[in-house]
C-alpha cells in the first residue's frame, strides 16, 4: 500500500500555498500519495478536529503548515498509533506568547491583528500575505503569488480559525504523541520566530527539527523542493525503523 501524507493548510490563504510542495513531493517520490485537506468551514472552531478526524483516512502521515501544523499535532495526539508520523512547517507550539512560552508572537500584536480583521477582513487578509512573505528572498513575488490565489472570503470561518490560532497550545499534544515528529522552521519568519525551533527541541529533545536560513513564513511555497527533500528523508527514516 502506498504511503499517504495529509497536508493541512494555514489560516486564511486556502490550499494553494501548499500545492508547490505537493508537486515537489510527488516529483521526488511518485510512490507517495499526497492529499491537501482544506480546513473546515464551520464557524465553530471547537468542532474542527472532530470534522478533520472524521474526514481523513487513518494510518497516514499527518502534516501541516502554520495553523494546519498545529491542528495536525492535535490530531496526531488524538489518533496515536493510527498516525504514522507528524510533520509541521512554520508552526509554533503556541502561536502567541504565553508566560512559559515567550518564543512566539506578542499577545498584543495578535490581538491587534484580530481586531483589524474584524473591522476590515479583506484588507487585513491581504496585509497578512505581506507578513507571510516578509523575509523571503523575493518577498514581493511571493506576496503576489499568495494574493492571486486567495480563496473566497468566508469571514465567519476565518474568524473562527483566527480565534483557534490564538487559543491553541499544542505542547501537551506534542508530548503525548509518541510517534516520530519533524518540525520545520524558517530563519526569517515574521510570524513564528526562529527561536521557537530551539525552544521546541529543549521542550521535547526526542523530536527532529530543521531551520531553513533566509526563508519566510511562506516556506512551503518559497522553498518547496528543499522542504520536500526534508520531509521525504524523514518519512524514509520512519519506514526503515
Amino acid at each position: 500500500m502506498r504511503d499517504q501524507l495529509i497536508l493541512l493548510p494555514g489560516w486564511g490563504l486556502g490550499s494553494a500555498p501548499l500545492e508547490p510542495l505537493r508537486d515537489a513531493l510527488l516529483e521526488q517520490a511518485p510512490h507517495l500519495a499526497v492529499r491537501i485537506e482544506p480546513l473546515p468551514l464551520e464557524a465553530d472552531a471547537r468542532v474542527w478536529l472532530d470534522v478533520l478526524d472524521e474526514e481523513l483516512p487513518g494510518d497516514t502521515w499527518l502534516g501541516g503548515w502554520s495553523l494546519g501544523g498545529m491542528l495536525a499535532a492535535e490530531l496526531a495526539a488524538r489518533r496515536g498509533e493510527a498516525c504514522r508520523g507528524l510533520i509541521s512547517c512554520a508552526a509554533n507550539a503556541s502561536f502567541r506568547q504565553r508566560d512559559d512560552w515567550p518564543n512566539a508572537m506578542p499577545t498584543t500584536v495578535f490581538e491587534d491583528f484580530f481586531e483589524a480583521f474584524l473591522l476590515e477582513p479583506e484588507l487585513t487578509r491581504k496585509r497578512f500575505t505581506l507578513l507571510v512573505s516578509q523575509g523571503a528572498r523575493d518577498g514581493r513575488t511571493l506576496a503576489r503569488q499568495l494574493q492571486v490565489a486567495l480563496p473566497q472570503l468566508d469571514v465567519e470561518a476565518l474568524r473562527a480559525g483566527l480565534q483557534l490560532l490564538g487559543l491553541l497550545d499544542t505542547r501537551a499534544a506534542l508530548q503525548r504523541y509518541a510517534g516520530p515528529q519533524l518540525h520545520l522552521f524558517a530563519g526569517n519568519d515574521a510570524l513564528v520566530p526562529a527561536s521557537a525551533a530551539a525552544a521546541l527541541l529543549e521542550w521535547l529533545p526526542d523530536v527532529e527539527t530543521a531551520l531553513f536560513d533566509g526563508a519566510s513564513h511562506g516556506l512551503p511555497l518559497e522553498r518547496p523542493d528543499d522542504v520536500a527533500a526534508a520531509i521525504l528523508g524523514f518519512i524514509h527514516e520512519g519506514d526503515d525503523a
